[in-house]
C-alpha cells in the first residue's frame, strides 16, 4: 500500500495544466511514411474508461512525447483531478469536457478512447468531425446511432466485470430499464429522483487484478486500490445520436484486446460486425495494455495516426 501511495503522489504531482503526465520513456523510431518520407506528428487526446483517470495513460504520454507527438490525458467528469459530482454526471457532460479540449487545441486530432467511454468519443465526433483525424477504439463500446452502451454491456455475460459490479442488477431488470431510459423525460426524472446511491455503481475491489490487470506489474493492481473510482450509471444508458455525415466521415481504428476479461473479444467483434473499422490491430493483454505493453500500444497508436499513409481496410495484428 507504501508503494500505491508513493506511485500515485509522483503521479499526480506531475499533471500539468493538461492534465499531461510527464515521466521517462523510450520508443523506437517510428517507420516513415512511405509516401512523404517524413515523420507525420500527431496531436492525441485520450480518454480514460470505467473507474480509472487520467493516470492510467501515465506510461503511454512520454513515449507519445519522446517521438514527438503531443498526448493530452483527460480526466473525465467526476474522476480524478475533476471536481463534478460524479452522481451528477452525465453522457452531455463527459462530451462536452472533450469537446472543450478540442476546440484549445489546433490542428486534427487523434481521438483515443478506453472501454466504456468509447461511446463518449463516438459522440464527441458528431460535434467535431472536422477536427479529428482519427477515431481509436481501444478495447472501448463502439456503439451505433440510437443505441447505448447497456444495450452491449448487459449482454457480455463472460466479462468480470459485468458479474462483479455493485449493486446488482438482474438481467431481466436491465432489459426494462434500456428503453425505459431511452425517452428524455424518463432520464430527466432519474436525474431528479433517484438517490445518489441508485445513480453510482462500483467494481469489487477483490477482482481487479483478475478482471483488469491480469498480465500487469504487481504495483498497478495496488494503485488501483487507492485510486478507482464509482461510475455513474446514467451515462451507459443515454442513446447515441450519430449521422453518417459526421460521425460517420471519420476514420476509425479498432484496437482488439485478446486477452480481455473486461469487455469480452466476442463482443468487441460484435461490435465492429455492427459498426466496421477502417483499420483493426490486435494486442496478446488483459484490458489494460497501457499498463502491460505500452510499448507496443503507442506503436499501434502511431501507425494509425498514419492512416492516410495506410490502404483503407488494412488489418494488421
Amino acid at each position: 500500500m507504501r508503494l500505491a501511495l508513493f506511485l500515485c503522489l509522483k503521479i499526480i504531482s506531475h499533471f500539468n495544466h493538461h492534465n499531461k503526465i510527464q515521466v521517462a520513456g523510450f520508443l523506437p523510431k517510428i517507420e516513415l511514411c512511405p509516401i512523404s518520407k517524413t515523420y507525420l506528428m500527431a496531436t492525441f487526446i485520450l480518454i480514460h474508461g470505467s473507474f480509472h483517470a487520467a493516470w492510467n495513460w501515465h506510461k503511454v504520454v512520454p513515449l507519445l512525447e519522446k517521438e514527438g507527438h503531443k498526448a493530452y490525458a483527460l480526466d473525465m467528469p467526476g474522476h480524478g483531478l475533476d471536481k463534478q459530482a460524479l452522481h451528477t454526471v452525465s453522457l452531455e457532460d463527459c462530451v462536452q469536457k472533450v469537446l472543450k479540449e478540442i476546440d484549445k487545441i489546433e490542428g486534427e486530432i487523434m481521438l483515443v478512447a478506453h472501454s466504456r467511454n468509447g461511446m463518449v468519443i463516438s459522440q464527441v465526433a458528431e460535434f467535431r468531425p472536422k477536427r479529428i483525424s482519427c477515431l481509436v477504439y481501444l478495447a472501448a463500446y463502439l456503439i451505433p446511432h440510437g443505441k447505448s452502451m447497456m444495450e452491449y454491456a448487459k449482454e457480455d455475460t463472460a466479462s468480470l466485470v459485468y458479474q462483479n459490479i455493485h449493486p446488482k442488477v438482474k438481467g431481466e431488470r436491465l432489459n426494462k430499464l434500456v428503453p425505459f431510459f431511452k425517452r428524455p423525460l424518463n432520464r430527466k426524472l432519474f436525474r431528479i429522483l433517484a438517490s445518489k446511491k441508485q445513480k453510482l455503481h462500483v467494481l469489487d475491489p477483490g477482482v481487479y487484478q483478475k478482471a483488469l490487470y491480469h498480465d500487469c506489474p504487481e504495483e498497478i493492481t495496488e494503485l488501483a486500490q487507492v485510486l478507482l473510482s464509482p461510475e455513474p450509471n446514467l451515462p451507459g444508458f443515454e442513446p447515441l445520436q450519430l449521422t453518417k455525415e459526421n460521425y460517420g466521415s471519420i476514420p476509425k481504428c479498432y484496437i482488439e484486446c485478446l486477452e480481455d476479461r473486461a469487455v469480452s473479444l466476442n463482443l468487441q467483434r460484435k461490435m465492429q460486425g455492427e459498426s466496421p473499422c477502417e483499420m483493426i490491430y490486435q494486442l496478446n493483454s488483459s484490458h489494460s495494455p497501457f499498463f502491460s505493453m505500452p510499448r507496443e500500444l503507442v506503436g499501434i497508436l502511431i501507425k494509425a495516426s498514419n492512416y492516410s499513409c495506410l490502404e483503407t481496410g488494412i488489418n494488421i495484428s
